[in-house]
């Protein structure tokens, strides 16, 4: 008899992309990637930004629903994983070739189409336009 686990990595293992499941078709596609985009970058600057988001979102966690106070050292570690973010941010920024003022003007635009009035609602948070991410 198949478990359930077993019937579930066949259905993962299936609809996985060759890349992720290949070190030579993995490295073929970054050489492939390199001419259009700094790839080794923009991935360095996914997997730290996961990273050390989620080294920021554990202290927050802590405070939250742990009982962590937000003390001075508290918040002092928050400013240094948010650095660490930054990082790699700017990391990104490179791969892209853009600035961090005009990644963030971009992001002001898409904000600003999302709530013509200039404030949140949360009606246009739930219910996107078309085109909107």
């Amino acid at each position: 008899m198949t478990s359930s686990f077993h019937k579930y990595t066949t259905f993962v293992n299936k609809v996985t992309s060759t890349e992720s499941k290949d070190s030579d078709a993995f490295v073929y596609r970054l050489q492939e990637l390199g001419g259009d985009v700094a790839i080794q970058r923009l991935l360095t600057a996914a997997v730290g930004i996961s990273a050390e988001g989620g080294e920021f979102m554990e202290i927050v966690k802590k405070m939250i629903f742990q009982g962590k106070p937000p003390s001075h050292d508290n918040l002092e570690h928050l400013k240094i994983e948010l650095g660490d973010v930054m990082w790699y941010v700017a990391q990104a920024c490179m791969a892209l070739d853009e600035s961090l003022e005009d990644i963030c003007d971009r992001n002001i635009d898409k904000l600003s189409k999302r709530y013509p009035d200039g404030h949140f609602s949360e009606y246009y948070s739930e219910n996107r336009r078309e085109g909107d991410r």
